[in-house]
This record gives C-alpha cells, structure tokens and sequence, in this order.
C-alpha cells in the first residue's frame, strides 16, 4: 500500500462489491411493489395494502439477520466467508423471483434475507477496519461517504435496467438481471481479496465470551417462538399477522442487545449506551425514508405527471424505457367509476364498461392520446433513481463542505450530523404537502419536480446521517464486539423499515394525503428534538472515544 495514499486500496474493491450488491438489489426493490401490484402484464395483482405489509416486512428482516451473520462472523466464519457466502445465497434469491410462482416468491424472499444478514454488516466491517490504520483513520468518516457514493451508482443505474428488461421481456427477466449483478459482486469482492486480507482478523472466544454465545443461540430459539406466537394471537395488534410476528420476535433480540451492554466494562458501557441512543432514534428516519419504495412508489405512478415530451418518445421507444397505455376508442373524453372504468361518453350517455389504467382517473382530458394513439409514460421505476442520482451528485459537495469546515475547526460531530439530518429529512416531508395542496388533493396531476425536490432535500438528510452511522459503529464498538455494532444499526434501521410498511399500509386510510405527510413531518420533528436534547451527553462519549 502507498504511504502517501488517504485511503487504502481495498476501498475500491469493496466500494465495486457494493455497487454491483447495490444494483442487484435495489434493482429488484425498484420493481418489487409495482411486481406485486401489477394486474396487466404478469404480477401478482394484490392490493396495496397487502403489497405494503410484504415490502416492509422484506426489508425489515434483511436488515433483522445481519446481527446474526455478524456474530457469527465475529465468533467463527471470519468477514471475508461471510460476505462471499451471503452475495452467493442473494444472487440465487433474486433469479429465483423470475419463477412466476407464491412458493418461489417467497423462497426467493426467505434466501435473499438470509444473504444479506451475511453480506451486509461485514462488508461495512472490513471497511472499517481498514480505516483502523493510524494512516487512514482521520480521514474514516470521508472514506464511508465515497464508499455511500459509489454504491449508489449501482442504485441509480440499475433501475434503467430494471425499465428495459421489464418492458422489453419481462418481470422474470428483470429479476434475472439482478442476480447477474450480484454475481459479479462476489467475482469483485474476489478480485480483491489481497488488499483486505490482513484486516480479517475476527478474535477467538474468550471464556468471559462463551456465555455470550451460549445466550445467542437462546435468543434466537426465544426470537422464533415469540414470532409464532405474534403471528397466531387472535385477531391482530399492529395491524397485521406479520407485524406482529416481526415485532414480538425483536423483544428477545432487544433484550439480548441489553445484556451486551450489561456485559460490557465500565469503559465500555459509555460508548455502547450512546449507540443504543443513537440507534432508537434514527428507526423514525429510516420509517419515512423507506416510502420510496411503498408510498412515493404509489404517488409517482398514480398522482405525478408521467407523460414524456414528444421529442423524447423515439428515444424512449428505442431504448424500451417506456409504458404504452392504448386508448383506441373514438371519444376521448369519459368519465370513470371507482374501478376506473369508463361508464359515460363524451355527451354524458352511459356506455359500455372498459377498463382503464388507474393513472386516467385524474389525468386532464385535454391529456388524454388521440384516438388510436398511445399515451407514453416514464416508467415508475425510474423515480427509484432520483435519490441515488442525488446522492451521486451531492456527496462530493457534503465532502468538501465538511472539509471546508474541518480546517477552519468548525465541523460538526457525528452526533451533530446525524441530528441536522433528521430536520433536514423533515423538511422534505412539507414538499409533499406543498404538491398535495398545490394539486388538490389529487385531483389533478402533480409535476414531477415536486417529488424530484422531496427526493433532493431527504438524500441530504440522508448524507447526514446514514454514512455518519455506519462511522459512529465503527469509531464506538468495542473492538471483540464491532460487527455485532454493525448488525445492532441493521437492527434499528429493520425495526424502521417495518414500521415504514405500517405507515405504507394506512396510506388508503388517509382522505386528504397531506395529512400522511405531515404525521411523517411530526415524527421526523420529534426525533430532531430528543436528539438535540442529549447531543451534549451524546458528543462527550464521542469525544472520549
């Protein structure tokens, strides 16, 4: 390695690993609720509030496992297994969604959970312990924002992958894609190997440890039997059979996160309890910020203005990155039944029933095609991409910002960031509102600037925070115990994920849809004032750390 060099070179591989892990997956979860939604060219037509209990859940429970493979990787399999064998079982997970059945469907789901639970917390682990070298270690926090860039390049390109393979041969396909890309993944992560070598280095159990184990394998006995019982309560408490199981089987992971912490010495007592805090906290951001894939899904491809100008369609038609909506009746203007069907002419005589898309039902009639025409939409996956882009494009200024200040001494702490980006993430609520009043409701169309601008001001939010967790891990874990750290930030961001498919499923519920903005706006508000509230006590630790 150069001793010049501000970063060290296995930051490469692992940043390439993780993009390809990064396209893999978000190219799936780009399509995955539009998948389950879809009545027209091959899904599985369930209804939005169903569609939303199994997203949240997914995403819940593959950022629930890393603590498992995290501990495991900690106490036996090494980082470096661990990743190879969970991009291994993930790629296997998404080519098996291409099999257009429930059984496969929800194998596939079972295996990729169970992949990330091993890729996920020790990738981030081998980072940070590359950064553990005096060399690098001032420039950590710096290193795990170009690492968040890059994966996110993956995040951006993947879903014009997604659109093309969909549009032009199928879901099975687009699925497919997405274990190719896995794939080679784990060829990278090979690739690589030398540079990362020395840093896997997983400490053998000490006798004070065993206990430790002895305790995990309870948990995770206890964590079954409480999901079983979730799951057949009568009638239901958090909404759904699911959510029930999922958070009763998190009790017993909660407590055995407790009792580390009681096992901790005094010295490290102080910086666990201030992860912990940290960690409780930011489950209200990673409730709002997960919508993207659920609500926001739901609101570009239903309330936002998708229609491509004239001079792209043969752009668009070329690359198949289009949906084509055919309206050959003579009348264009028609009125429509809550089934989007069209029950009146023109002339307001009943007519025979045809269905439509659902995106007619508040699209202007001077919109609507000519007859015999078509109607050429961006796809809905597409807006996936507009987070990643900015995370692309912002970063590099959040780097310099942050450097600007650091010279001048100025620099906020980790704790500092992570609280600005909650309000920051906030604020991007009140763009929805602005676009749901500016629309009335629904009534008509909203321009997709107003998501792009929600979009933009959250992935600031983000930039503040997420990359600054994953540093904070790595900067306050006690060394036997960091990716375990690793799996407890999985953990936090799992319980918000599934809380973000609570909020997803009341979507419906909601008459006037700025009113679900601004609870999201509330929460997020909340979650910026606790944290203001103990940044004092919360930047001590990291000070003494």
């Amino acid at each position: 390695m150069s001793s010049t060099s501000k970063h060290p070179k296995g930051l490469f591989f692992l940043a390439f690993t993780e993009f390809w892990e990064r396209f893999g997956y978000y190219l799936m979860i780009g399509i995955f609720f539009l998948y389950m939604t879809d009545t027209k060219t091959g899904g599985f037509g369930w209804e939005n509030a169903k569609a939303s209990d199994v997203f949240g859940t997914f995403i819940a429970c593959v950022y629930l496992t890393p603590f498992i493979g995290g501990l495991l990787a900690d106490m036996k399999l090494g980082y470096r297994f661990a990743v190879t064998l969970g991009g291994i079982l993930m790629g296997i997970g998404y080519c098996l969604l291409s099999i257009h059945e429930e059984w496969a469907f929800y194998t596939a789901l079972l295996i990729m959970i169970v992949g990330n639970g091993f890729f996920k917390p020790n990738i981030s682990t081998l980072l940070g312990n590359l950064y553990n070298d005096p060399q690098y270690k001032a420039n950590k926090d710096t290193g795990y924002n170009l690492f968040y860039m890059s994966i996110n390049i993956g995040a951006f390109v993947c879903n014009f992958v997604a659109a093309y393979m969909r549009i032009k041969y199928g879901w099975n396909w687009a699925f497919i894609a997405a274990g190719v890309g896995m794939f080679l993944g784990v060829i990278t992560f090979w690739a690589g190997m030398k540079h990362y070598k020395h840093v896997d280095v997983r400490k053998e159990p000490t006798p004070e440890d065993k206990p430790i184990i002895m305790r995990f394998l309870k948990v995770l006995a206890v964590a079954l039997g409480f999901g079983l019982a979730g799951w057949f309560i009568p009638d239901t408490i958090f909404g759904s059979d699911s959510t029930d199981a999922f958070l009763c089987a998190c009790i017993p992971v909660v407590y055995f996160y407790a009792s580390i912490y009681k096992s901790c010495s005094e010295e490290e007592k102080k910086p666990v309890g201030t992860m912990y805090t940290i960690f409780g906290i930011v489950i209200i951001f990673w409730a709002i910020f997960k919508l993207n894939g659920t609500a926001l899904t739901t609101y570009a491809n239903s309330y936002t203005d998708r229609a491509m100008p004239t001079a792209l369609v043969p752009l668009a038609d070329s690359l198949f990155l289009c949906d084509k909506s055919v309206v050959a009746e003579n009348d264009t203007v028609f009125q429509l039944d809550e089934h989007f069907r069209r029950i009146k002419d023109a002339s307001g005589n009943p007519t025979k029933c045809v269905d439509y898309p659902s995106y007619f039902k508040n699209l202007a009639p001077e919109k609507y095609p000519a007859p015999g025409e078509n109607l050429t939409l961006v796809p809905t996956e597409l807006f996936q991409s507009i987070n990643p882009f900015f995370v692309i494009i912002l970063t590099p200024l959040v780097v310099i910002f942050f450097g600007f200040l650091r010279k001048r001494k100025m620099e906020p702490t980790t704790a500092t960031k992570i609280a600005y980006g909650l309000l920051i993430s906030g604020l991007s609520t009140l763009v929805m509102v602005a676009a749901v009043h500016y629309t009335d409701n629904g009534i008509s169309k909203a321009s997709a600037w107003w998501l792009i601008g929600s979009y933009g001001v959250i992935t600031i939010g983000e930039l503040c925070l997420s990359p600054m967790g994953l540093s904070m891990v790595s900067k306050l874990s006690p060394v036997r115990f960091t990716a375990l750290m690793m799996g407890g930030w999985s953990l936090a961001t799992s319980i918000g994920n599934k809380m973000s498919g609570v909020l997803a499923k009341n979507w419906d519920k909601f008459d006037d849809k700025a009113n679900f903005f601004w609870l999201n706006f509330a929460l997020l508000l909340f979650a910026f004032i606790l944290m203001m509230f103990l940044l004092k006590r919360l930047n001590k630790a990291f000070k003494e750390a």
